[in-house]
């Protein structure tokens, strides 16, 4: 074969063939492979996978190149697509299996705290925001082309293995459909890639389930403000036992001399017989330990207070709102934590384990 010869055919089926090899090898290496598989022709149905391959296209910086990777996903060339925080990586089965990696920039803090300003009081639980159960505003907000959660070309890097020179190869143009794909079935993930925490945007009064409102009230009073910012609040409780005594003998007419409320006869009472009861001994429990596969509230309280930290304090270091940790405090069971403030808490926990 002659140096300008095309190089021999090879079908999808032997492509397919030759990348499952090559993904079985990576999985027993212990890679968690997540291939990209349609229902379909369809790559995305839902509002942040739809919206997130309509952000792409509207750029004239990809519209022109996007269309080459629609061939690429819909075959099942995307192996394995993996979104990490601020980084895709993916392999697509082409000529050979070549690895693509996504770096995307995180979301500018101020156009995140704009976003959250404009949501205030409109989103009502993290469930309605990831299943995009959202009103029209909030929807123009999130997925605005220029001041949205989706990101701009700018905030986009690219790279792939393959010999193409273009900075957009069609094996990156398959992955960039991938995520939409895997955007319908885990919108949780395009908060990762923006590194922001999605239980943000839902305003304090809206972010705790039914069942712990009266706890979260209980909470923001006197007690509980000194619990959740770390401050001493000073009450000025007079002595009421006192007053109230003079109060009452002064109205039923009993005062000594000197004004002073005269010592109340003592009442006589029958004397019952004193039997000694064994009382059952109580059972000793253990103080709940932070468990990453099933945290609860009453272990992340015991945690907090380990760490002598107010809730305020607490929220902070772990990158995420009061309301969140109130809302954890207060849910009975276990609960399902994003992997940020998962992982947050679990280096928090091995400190202490250490210690």
């Amino acid at each position: 074969m002659s140096f300008y010869s095309w190089r021999p055919y090879v079908s999808v089926a032997e492509r397919r063939a030759k990348a499952r090899k090559e993904m079985e090898k990576l999985r027993k290496k212990g890679k968690d492979i997540q291939p990209i598989e349609l229902d379909g022709r369809k790559i995305a149905a839902s509002f942040w996978g739809k919206g997130w391959c309509e952000h792409l296209e509207s750029f004239s910086d990809f519209e022109n190149r996007l269309p080459r990777g629609r061939t690429y996903v819909r075959n099942g060339s995307v192996c394995h697509l993996e979104v990490q925080a601020r980084r895709i990586e993916a392999f697509v089965s082409g000529s050979e299996l070549y690895k693509v990696t996504i770096e995307i920039k995180p979301l500018v803090r101020k156009t995140w705290d704009a976003l959250k300003t404009k949501c205030q009081g409109q989103i009502g639980s993290v469930l309605e925001l990831l299943q995009g159960r959202l009103s029209d505003h909030v929807m123009e907000v999130v997925s605005d082309r220029t001041h949205g959660l989706f990101p701009q070309p700018g905030e986009i890097e690219l790279k792939c293995s393959c010999p193409d020179w273009a900075t957009m190869c069609k094996h990156v143009a398959a992955v960039l459909y991938g995520v939409g794909s895997r955007l319908d079935h885990r919108p949780e993930l395009l908060f990762v890639l923006r590194g922001v925490d999605a239980e943000e945007l839902i305003s304090a009064e809206m972010a705790l389930p039914t069942g712990t409102a009266v706890a979260a009230t209980e909470a923001l009073a006197e007690g509980g403000l000194a619990e959740i910012f770390g401050i001493d609040i000073e009450t000025g409780d007079v002595p009421r036992a006192r007053k109230t005594r003079k109060m009452k003998m002064a109205q039923v007419g009993v005062l000594s001399k000197n004004g002073q409320p005269a010592p109340l006869p003592k009442k006589r009472t029958a004397k019952v017989a004193k039997t000694k009861s064994k009382k059952p001994k109580a059972a000793k429990t253990r103080p709940p330990v932070f468990d990453p596969k099933a945290p609860t509230g009453a272990a992340i309280v015991l945690l907090r207070k380990q760490a002598g930290l107010s809730v305020a304090d607490f929220a902070d270091s772990l990158g995420v709102s009061v309301p969140g940790v109130l809302r954890w405090e207060n849910t009975p069971g276990p609960l399902r934590l994003y992997a940020r403030p998962l992982a947050a808490l679990t280096r928090m926990q091995e400190e202490f384990s250490s210690k």
